[in-house]
């Protein structure tokens, strides 16, 4: 049992570097406005998009964006990422106490 809990960390471990992986380029799209992918960008940034758009749409239909003046923060991005902390934490010191 430990050593699927241990799995599915890792899981939701990699998930979340895919995620990550989404908010550095949101970040470059929205700082360079002229910022252009090439295609084998387009070809890799794709699946990252698809994979993470599971979680984020619900949660971005929840949790609206905080305005700061005429900028708007999506705070739905960062409270996933503390989740699936919190969650990897959980089940890595529920695994431990297993073995």
């Amino acid at each position: 049992m430990a050593t699927a809990l241990y799995i599915v960390a890792l899981v939701l471990r990699v998930y979340w570097f895919i995620l990550l992986g989404r908010v550095i380029i949101e970040m470059i799209r929205s700082f360079s406005r002229r910022w252009s992918p090439s295609r084998g960008f387009a070809l890799v940034a794709e699946p990252m998009f698809v994979l993470t758009d599971v979680a984020v749409k619900p949660l971005r239909k929840l949790i609206p964006p905080v305005r700061f003046g005429g900028v708007a923060l999506d705070v739905s991005i960062l409270v996933l990422f503390f989740g699936l902390s919190i969650l990897v934490t959980i089940l890595i010191s529920v695994a431990n106490g297993m073995a």
